[in-house]
C-alpha cells in the first residue's frame, strides 16, 4: 500500500464581484469547497489502482478491456474512481461518467449510459455529432439532445439495432484516443442498461476502449438482478473484478492524519477503527463526530451514524437535505429552489454550508447536487415520516408540471411517475406511468416499459374509472403499443394488452402468458381451447388478440405449436369488418400453415392475410404475409410470380418501421432461390441483405441471412468463402438462439461433407434444443435427420439409417418441403446402395427401398435441381437392388451437369463410374477413368474427404490411376460428361 503526497485544496473564490454572477454559474462554485472531514490524501489502493493502469494501458494498444469495481457501501469506490481518472485524463484520455439512479430507475432507463454520452457530447462537440451523423433519430433514445427519436424499430429487432448503433459510435469515438466509460452504482442500474452494457462488452472488440463499472458488493442478494449478469461479465476474458476491501489499521491511521493534519492518538484510533472496522466512509464520519467533539456522541445503529453531520446544521439547511433526499438519487438546482420554496441566491448560501460540511456535493453537470454518499441519502430519506414523504413527493411532482423545464425534457415523465407514486396519489401517478411506460418502449426499454406498466396494474383500482379510460387512450396515442390501438376502450383490459406485450417484449413470456389468461378470463371465462360456453360474444376482437398473443407465446415457450390458439382466433375475427387484428391474425395463421401444412388453405389464408393487411393499412404485418403468399405460390409451381412477389419485399424504401421485415426478406428470397438451385442467385441476394442488415444494426438479422449465403455458398462449392460467413455469424453480439440453430445447420453441413463427423456430432448436439423440441418445424426436422443418416451411413449402421428414415419420413415427405425432402431421400438411398453385399442390411433391403420409392411419389420434381435429385435416388436404389445403374445414372450426370453444384457432380460421377466398372463393355474402363479424375479433383480442391476416400478406393479396386508417376494428374481425354 502506497499514499501519495498531499495536494493542496483550492479554497473557493468568492467576493464582492460575486454578485454580477448569474445563480447557475454561482451555485456551480460551490464544487470548489472541500470538507475539511475528507482526506486529502490518496491512501493505499495500490494493487487496485495498478489494476486500473493495466487495463488502461491495454486499452491505450487498441485491446478494450473492462473492470468491475466491486466492494461494500462506504469502502472507497468512488475515490479509487476519482484517482484513476484523473490519472487517465492526464495521459490524453476521453473520460466518460455516468451513475445509476437509486429511485426511479425503470423509469429513466439508460440513464447512465445517457448521461455519460452527454458528457462526451461536451467535451467532443462536432466530432460527436459527426460520428452519429445519419443515426440521430435513432441514438436520439439514448441522447435526446440529438434531435426526434425514429418512431419504428419498437420491437426487439429494433433495440438490437439500437445497440449496435451505440457500439459503432463507441469504437468511432475510441478509434484514435482512449476512451474511458464510467458506470458508477451498477446495483441500480435499470435492466436495459445492463443489458446494453452486456452487448458493449461483448461488441467492443476492436477500438481503444475501457469500461469501468462500480457496484456494492453488500448490496446483491441472492436474487439480485446484476448477480447473474456479473458471472456473465466475468467469463468474458476482458473483464475484470477487482474486489475493494476495507482499510486496516494503518491504512486508517494514514486517513485520519490526513483528515486532521496530524496523527491521531493510538486511543482514537483505536476507538475510531474499531467501530468503523475500515469502512473508509465511516472513518469520516466518527472522525467527524469524535474529533470534533460533537455534542451528544452517536449511538450503535448505522442510521445514527449516518445523520450525525445532518443533525449538526442549521435547521433550514436541514429542511434542504430533507427534500433533497426525496428528490432522488440527484437533484435538479432548479427544481430543489422551487421545492424548498427559496430564491436562488437564498439556496446558494444554504447549500455552501451543506457542501462545506460534505453533506452534499454538486454533480459534473453543474446543474444538479447529489449526497456524498449514497448511505447518507438513504439514512435521511429513511428518517423521513411516511407522511412527510408523501408531502415532499407530491410538492416534486406540481413543480414539474408548473415548470417542466427543470428538468431535462427525456426525463419528465419518468420523474412524475415517480414522484407521483411516492406521493400515493393513484389520479395523479396512473397517467404518469402510463406516459412513462410509453416514452419507455420509444427507447426501447422494455423491461422498464414493463415494471411502469406493472406499477399501474396496482394503481388502478383507486382511479376515476373516466381518468382510467382517458389515460389509456392516451397511451395509446403516445405510443404505448397495442394491435387493436383503433379500437381501444380505455378499460381493465386494454392495460392488461399493454401490460402483457411489454412483458414479452421484455423477455417475461410467462408473465405474459399468466396476463393473457387473466384478461381472456374477463373476455370469456374459460380460455382453453375447446372449451364450452366461449363465444367472447361481447368483444371478439380483443379476444382474437388474445388469442394471438397466446399463440406467440405458447410457441416461443415450446409448449404448443400454436395451432389450437390461432385457429381460435381466426374463428373469432370470421365474420368481423377488416381491422388491424384481422389481419394480425390472418397474418400469423397463414404462416403457420405454411410452415407445418403448406397446400391449398395456406395458400387461401395468406392470400387473405394479404388482401386484409392492404385494405387495413396493416404495412408491417402485410410485408409478411406478402413473403409467405409468395413462398406458397412458388410450392404450386409459378416460380417466377412468387420469385417477384418476394423480391417485391425486398425493394421496398427502408424505414425505421420496416426495416426489419424487410431485411429479412433477403434471407427469404436467397433460401427460395437455394431451394430451386439457383445458387448463384441466392449468394447476390444474400450478400446484399446481409450487408444491409449489418449496416442498419441488426446483428440477429444479418446472421439470419449470413446463414442461408453460407448454405449456397457450399452448394457452389466455395467452401473457404461459406467458412468465413459461418465464422462472421456467430461472431456476431445479440443473435437469438434460433438463428444460431440455423447457422449451426450450415456449419454441420460443412464439417459432414469434409468428413469431420465428430465435429458435426458436436456442433448438431450443441444447438439441438431449438429444434427438438416438443413442437419443431418440419424444414428444420427434417434437415437434422438428414444429417444423422449421413452420420449412421458413414458409420456402416445401416439399420440406423432405416429407423431413422421410418421416424421422420413415416407415410411420406410432408407437402411443401420438398427442398428439405430429396436430399434426405438420396441420403437414405445411397446408404442402401453402399450397403449391399452386408449380411445385416439383407433382410430388409426390399422395405426399405420400396418405403423410399414411395415417399419420391409424393414429391414434385418440376424444378431441374429436384428432378435431378429424383433421378439420383433412382439411380441409387437401383444399384442397391443389384441391378445395372448404368442407364440411370447416365441420365442422372447429365441432368446435374445443367446445375451450378460441383460437389453434387463430382458424386454423380463417382457413382457413374463405378457402374460403368462394374457393368460396362468396351471402352468403358476409360470413360469411368475420366469420372473419377474429374470428381477426384473437386474432391480434393475441397477437402471432401470422404469423397475423396471414396473415389481413390474405386480407382484403386479397378487399377486406374488417378495421376500420373510425377503425381500430376493424369490428363483428361476428350470430355462427354461435362
Amino acid at each position: 500500500m502506497t499514499e501519495q503526497e498531499p495536494r493542496e485544496a483550492v479554497p473557493p473564490a468568492v467576493d464582492a464581484a460575486e454578485s454580477a454572477v448569474p445563480p447557475l454559474a454561482r451555485h456551480a462554485m460551490l464544487g470548489t469547497m472541500q470538507s475539511s472531514h475528507t482526506s486529502p490524501v490518496f491512501v493505499g489502493r495500490s494493487a487496485e489502482l495498478t489494476a486500473l493502469g493495466e487495463a488502461l494501458s491495454r486499452a491505450n494498444a487498441g485491446e478494450p478491456r473492462a473492470l468491475f469495481v466491486g466492494g461494500e457501501a462506504g469502502v472507497g469506490k468512488t475515490r479509487l474512481i476519482q484517482e484513476f481518472l484523473g490519472r487517465a485524463a492526464a495521459g490524453g484520455a476521453v473520460v466518460a461518467l455516468g451513475g445509476c439512479v437509486e429511485i426511479g430507475a425503470d423509469a429513466l432507463p439508460y440513464h447512465p449510459v445517457s448521461t455519460a454520452l452527454r458528457s462526451l457530447r461536451r467535451q467532443l462537440g462536432e466530432e460527436l455529432d459527426a460520428a452519429v451523423a445519419g443515426q440521430e433519430g435513432e441514438l436520439a433514445r439514448l441522447l435526446p439532445e440529438l434531435g426526434e427519436m425514429d418512431r419504428g424499430h419498437l420491437e426487439t429487432d429494433g433495440r438490437a439495432r439500437l445497440f449496435e448503433l451505440t457500439a459503432r459510435l463507441l469504437e468511432r469515438l475510441a478509434a484514435d484516443r482512449t476512451l474511458v466509460l464510467v458506470l458508477e452504482d451498477l446495483h441500480w442500474a435499470d435492466r436495459s442498461t445492463r443489458e446494453l452494457l452486456s452487448y458493449l462488452l461483448r461488441a467492443l472488440t476492436d477500438s481503444r476502449m475501457l469500461i469501468v463499472a462500480t457496484f456494492r458488493a453488500d448490496d446483491l442478494h441472492r436474487r439480485h438482478p446484476l448477480r447473474p449478469a456479473l458471472a456473465e461479465y466475468e467469463r468474458l476474458r476482458t473483464v475484470t473484478r477487482v474486489d475493494l476491501l476495507r482499510f486496516d489499521r494503518a491504512e486508517v491511521r494514514r486517513q485520519l492524519a490526513a483528515i486532521r493534519g496530524e496523527a491521531p492518538s493510538e486511543q482514537v484510533l483505536d476507538r475510531i477503527f474499531d467501530r468503523s472496522e475500515g469502512n473508509a466512509f465511516f472513518v469520516e464520519e466518527l472522525a467527524c463526530s469524535i474529533l470534533d467533539g460533537s455534542p451528544g456522541g452517536i449511538s450503535d445503529s448505522l442510521r445514527d451514524l449516518l445523520l450525525v453531520r445532518v443533525e449538526a446544521l442549521p435547521d433550514e439547511a436541514q429542511r434542504v437535505v430533507r427534500i433533497a433526499a426525496e428528490g432522488g438519487s440527484e437533484v435538479e438546482f432548479r427544481l430543489l429552489a422551487t421545492v424548498t420554496g427559496r430564491t436562488e441566491d437564498e439556496l446558494i448560501e444554504i447549500l455552501r454550508t451543506v457542501v462545506g460540511a460534505a453533506v452534499l456535493q454538486p454533480c459534473d453537470d453543474g446543474e444538479s447536487f447529489r449526497f456524498r454518499h449514497a448511505l447518507m441519502r438513504e439514512a435521511v430519506a429513511g428518517d423521513l415520516l411516511p407522511g412527510e414523504r408523501s408531502r415532499l413527493g407530491r410538492r416534486y411532482a406540481e413543480a414539474l408540471e408548473a415548470d417542466p423545464t427543470l428538468v431535462r425534457p427525456a426525463e419528465l415523465t419518468g420523474r412524475l411517475a415517480g414522484y407521483w407514486f411516492g406521493a400515493r396519489d393513484a389520479a395523479r401517478a396512473l397517467p404518469a406511468a402510463i406516459a412513462a411506460a410509453a416514452a419507455a418502449r420509444g427507447r426501447h426499454a422494455f423491461a422498464e416499459q414493463h415494471q411502469l406498466l406493472e406499477r399501474a396494474l396496482e394503481l388502478w383500482d383507486d382511479a376515476p374509472e373516466e381518468l382510467r379510460r382517458r389515460t389509456m387512450r392516451q397511451g395509446v396515442e403516445d405510443g404505448l403499443g397495442l394491435a387493436f390501438s383503433p379500437d381501444v376502450t380505455g378499460d381493465f383490459v386494454d392495460l392488461l394488452a399493454a401490460v402483457a406485450v411489454a412483458a414479452r417484449l421484455a423477455g417475461e413470456r410467462e408473465r405474459a402468458l399468466a396476463l393473457c389468461k387473466r384478461a381472456l378470463r374477463t373476455l370469456e371465462g374459460d380460455p382453453s381451447p375447446g372449451a364450452s360456453g366461449r363465444t367472447a360474444a361481447g368483444d371478439p376482437l380483443r379476444a382474437a388478440w388474445f388469442w394471438t398473443e397466446r399463440h406467440r407465446l405458447l410457441r416461443a415457450l415450446s409448449r404448443s405449436d400454436g395451432w389450437d390458439e390461432i385457429a381460435h382466433a381466426q374463428e373469432l375475427v370470421q365474420g368481423l369488418p377488416p381491422s388491424v387484428v384481422h389481419a394480425e391474425v390472418l397474418m400469423n395463421a397463414a404462416y403457420w400453415w405454411a410452415v407445418h401444412q403448406p397446400g391449398p388453405t395456406a395458400l387461401k389464408t395468406a392470400q387473405q392475410a394479404v388482401e386484409i393487411c392492404r385494405l387495413t393499412g396493416a404495412e408491417i404485418a402485410g410485408l409478411a404475409a406478402q413473403q409467405t403468399l409468395a413462398w406458397l405460390i412458388m410450392d404450386t409451381g409459378d416460380l417466377e410470380e412468387g420469385l417477384a412477389l418476394a423480391r417485391d419485399v425486398c425493394e421496398r424504401e427502408l424505414t425505421p418501421a420496416n426495416t426489419d421485415v424487410v431485411l429479412r426478406g433477403y434471407g427469404n428470397v436467397a433460401t427460395a432461390l437455394h431451394g430451386i438451385g439457383r445458387f448463384g442467385e441466392a449468394v447476390e441476394v444474400a450478400e446484399k441483405g446481409s450487408g444491409l442488415a449489418d449496416r442498419h444494426g441488426l446483428p440477429d438479422i444479418a446472421s439470419f441471412v449470413d446463414g442461408n449465403l453460407a448454405e449456397s455458398l457450399t452448394q457452389l462449392g466455395r467452401w473457404s468463402e461459406a467458412d468465413a460467413v459461418l465464422a462472421r455469424a456467430v461472431g456476431r453480439r445479440g443473435v437469438s438462439a434460433r438463428t444460431w440453430g440455423q447457422v449451426a445447420e450450415q456449419r454441420a453441413e460443412l464439417t459432414l461433407a469434409r468428413g469431420a463427423y465428430e465435429e458435426t456430432r458436436r456442433v448438431l448436439d450443441e444447438s439441438g434444443g431449438w429444434t427438438s423440441g416438443p413442437y419443431p418445424e418440419p424444414q428444420h426436422t427434417l434437415t437434422v435427420a438428414r444429417f444423422a443418416i449421413a452420420l449412421a451411413a458413414a458409420d456402416g449402421r445401416i439399420l440406423d439409417v432405416r429407423s431413422l428414415l421410418a421416424a421422420e419420413v413415416g407415410d411420406g415427405i410432408p407437402s411443401g418441403h420438398q427442398r428439405y425432402g430429396w436430399p434426405l431421400l438420396y441420403e437414405a438411398a445411397a446408404a442402401e446402395a453402399r450397403a449391399r453385399g452386408q449380411a445385416v442390411a439383407e433382410p430388409g433391403r426390399a422395405a426399405a427401398v420400396a418405403r423410399i420409392r414411395e415417399a419420391m411419389r409424393g414429391q414434385p420434381d418440376f424444378v431441374p435441381l429436384w428432378a435431378a435429385q429424383a433421378l439420383m435416388i433412382e439411380a441409387e436404389l437401383v444399384t442397391a437392388e443389384d441391378g445395372d445403374a448404368t442407364a440411370p445414372w447416365t441420365e442422372a450426370v447429365a441432368a446435374v451437369e445443367q446445375l451450378e453444384t460441383p460437389v453434387l457432380l463430382a458424386g454423380a460421377r463417382l457413382r457413374l463410374a463405378e457402374a460403368l466398372i462394374t457393368h460396362g463393355g468396351g471402352g468403358a474402363r476409360e470413360t469411368a477413368g475420366e469420372l473419377l479424375r474429374q470428381a477426384e479433383t473437386v474432391a480434393r480442391e475441397l477437402g471432401a474427404a470422404p469423397l475423396e476416400a471414396e473415389i481413390a478406393a474405386l480407382a484403386g479396386r479397378a487399377r486406374i490411376p488417378l495421376r500420373q508417376a510425377d503425381g500430376e494428374a493424369a490428363p483428361p481425354r476428350r470430355r462427354r460428361w461435362g
